[in-house]
């Protein structure tokens, strides 16, 4: 059963490419929202778009996350043609196909808010998903649960490690009951991919919350945050007029959580590709397969 609805359409391989995604702005000028410095952007880019005063961490497009984590030269993306379709005909300012086409402008043409590649880690192979905020919240609905799902397949049958990076508001309700169901059906196939003994590691970014913290992004052997990442189901202010009282200091952030025992580790945008690497060799069979063959070229 299909929990979902969506349409193929023809091209369903590309290869990913880098583009320069910052341009000189009027403003040449940065804010840091955290500590309040006034950088020059090349300084903050240059560190990742990680505020070099005070560490916090500016959102990033998803072609820079793709740039930041995977190998250079070796990134394919894969379901690209899928697209999603207008079940309930929703409108509300507009309508949903008109959002769906407004966002696919903005975006490269993608007409999704998952992008799903294979690609390596320092040589590991790896299948992989990242949500794009930029594309309509990062919401989750039927295209971005069946691109989840069938990376998932395609890991158990290539026998390599899966990585979700997650940067969502939530399921999407423009899809209503079909988004809901991709909880289950993303949950689901990640059972099949433990009853396989392959690895799946949850990247949190800011912001993570709604139904996608409530299913794939909570379930991974290991999870991740970026410092100072907000992540959570509800709104703060939605929790506190529903208990009427008031909430911890840094409720919702990454570091809480960790304190809290929620999430694995907090870890900093410079390490985290070298984290990644050090997990898959661990949780694969990718660590024996590197020793082998730096002893084949030794001898």
């Amino acid at each position: 059963m299909a929990l979902g609805i969506f349409k193929n359409n023809k091209k369903s391989k590309s290869t990913i490419t880098h583009k320069k995604d910052f341009q000189d702005t009027q403003t040449q000028w940065i804010k840091c929202n955290f500590c309040n410095a006034l950088m020059y952007y090349k300084e903050v880019l240059s560190q990742n778009s990680v505020c070099p005063k005070c560490n916090y961490h500016f959102r990033i497009s998803v072609t820079d996350r793709i740039k930041l984590i995977f190998d250079e030269g070796n990134i394919t993306e894969l379901d690209r043609n899928l697209s999603p379709i207008d079940p309930l005909n929703f409108v509300d300012k507009k309508s949903y196909k008109q959002r769906i086409e407004e966002y696919a402008k903005k975006t490269d043409g993608r007409e999704s808010a998952a992008i799903s590649i294979e690609s390596s880690i320092d040589g590991i192979p790896v299948q992989a998903v990242i949500f794009d905020f930029d594309f309509m919240g990062g919401s989750l609905a039927s295209v971005e649960g069946e691109k989840i799902v069938r990376a998932i397949n395609r890991a158990i049958e290539k026998k390599q490690g899966l990585i979700i990076c997650s940067s969502s508001g939530g399921a999407r309700m423009q899809e209503s009951t079909y988004s809901l169901m991709q909880m289950a059906k993303t949950s689901a196939a990640l059972d099949k991919l433990s009853n396989a003994k392959l690895p799946y590691i949850s990247i949190l970014t800011d912001p993570t919350m709604g139904g996608v913290s409530a299913s794939f992004a909570f379930l991974g052997d290991i999870i991740i945050a970026e410092p100072g990442a907000t992540i959570g189901f509800a709104g703060a202010r939605v929790i506190k007029q529903t208990i009427g009282e008031d909430l911890p200091k840094g409720f919702q952030t990454a570091e809480f959580l960790l304190e809290h025992g929620l999430i694995d580790m907090v870890v900093h945008r410079k390490d985290l590709k070298k984290t990644l690497r050090d997990l898959l060799e661990m949780l694969t069979n990718e660590n024996k397969n590197l020793r082998d063959s730096k002893k084949a070229k030794q001898s």
